[in-house]
């Protein structure tokens, strides 16, 4: 069966085997399990790479623990149910909004270049976490390429403008710097030729400083002027608070991710810690998700959920939904 790889994979597979550390082979490989379309052609190849990633994360550990020298500051290991790079110009709110939403403590200030390395936080939402990383300000003089490859490696980009500072200016500015950069928003691929060197990065788009009603009418003739249907501004206010809750409903739809949960034979299913799968993984998936030696061993799994009645049993190749709870019989 075919898999029907986007032309970016062979580009992003041959790095990956030039690559001289398990830290830049890590991110290839999360990279390329990011673009790798979800269909049963393509389940073997997820399930290889999906091993390879585990191998390495493994060796990784090992060498933290035996004291390995430190990696860059602008590699971030991704940790939770995604990772997500805040990006925009300087001084629109990016820390702050990294301090509203999670618990990091970033340096905020009034002057611009606050931020010179990454800083990453974890986000709550429901009974997961999400990672968010407030990123160096983007130039359209000069984009640093370690900050380019962290915006490649994340799951999602947010790119926020302050809706009272020339917003207009930094939201196209800093789609002109990333596309100089090749990266383009993954609802504009229509736009663009095909073109196996673009990367296509999900994207959300933030207008910051709506603290309350009275700007409304503001933000409504932004979205007006900017006419960005593919890529509709959302209004939040860092500050004040307004709308957050809703950006991290947003958040976890956009990034394609579904909550699967464990029970094990003759118990009840756990519900606090669930496994985090994306849309179109299937039963074997969740169980490498489980122990990687957990798939090979695999004899039978029952299902609640979507599509199913209480319990059926079903193969390995069912794709699973938001909320199943499987049982993996081995």
């Amino acid at each position: 069966m075919p898999t029907n790889v986007p032309p970016e994979y062979k580009k992003i597979e041959a790095r990956y085997r030039e690559a001289t550390s398990n830290e830049e082979r890590i991110a290839y490989i999360e990279e390329i399990m990011s673009i790798i379309p979800k269909h049963k052609g393509t389940d073997h190849l997820r399930a290889d790479w999906r091993r390879r990633l585990s191998k390495l994360k493994d060796a990784a550990e090992s060498g933290r623990k035996g004291g390995a020298r430190q990696s860059s500051p602008f590699h971030v290991d991704k940790e939770g149910a995604g990772q997500v790079a805040v990006i925009g110009p300087p001084n629109v709110g990016k820390s702050s909004l990294l301090a509203a939403l999670t618990n990091a403590t970033p340096d905020i200030a009034d002057y611009p270049f606050t931020t010179q390395i990454p800083a990453p936080g974890m986000m709550t939402f429901e009974n997961i976490q999400v990672q968010l990383i407030d990123t160096p300000p983007l130039s359209g003089d000069f984009a640093d390429p370690l900050l380019i490859e962290l915006i490649k490696r994340a799951d999602l980009v947010m790119l926020m403008v302050d809706l009272q500072a020339y917003p207009i200016a930094q939201f196209q500015d800093t789609l002109e710097s990333l596309q100089e950069c090749r990266i383009i928003p993954a609802q504009f691929v229509e736009h663009y030729a095909k073109d196996e060197d673009l990367f296509y990065k999900s994207f959300l788009a933030l207008v910051n400083k709506v603290d309350d009603p009275q700007f409304d009418e503001e933000f409504e003739v932004l979205c007006e002027l900017i006419e960005e249907e593919e890529c509709p501004l959302r209004p939040i206010s860092a500050q004040s608070g307004r709308n957050l809750d809703e950006l991290k409903q947003v958040i976890f739809d956009k990034l394609d991710i579904l909550r699967v949960y464990s029970k094990p034979p003759g118990k009840e299913p756990d519900f606090t810690q669930p496994f985090v799968l994306t849309h179109g993984d299937t039963v074997e998936d969740f169980a490498l998700s489980v122990h990687k030696d957990f798939a090979a061993q695999l004899k039978s799994a029952r299902v609640w959920g979507t599509g199913v009645f209480d319990g059926q049993q079903v193969g390995r190749d069912h794709v699973l939904h938001e909320g199943d709870i499987v049982e993996l019989r081995k």
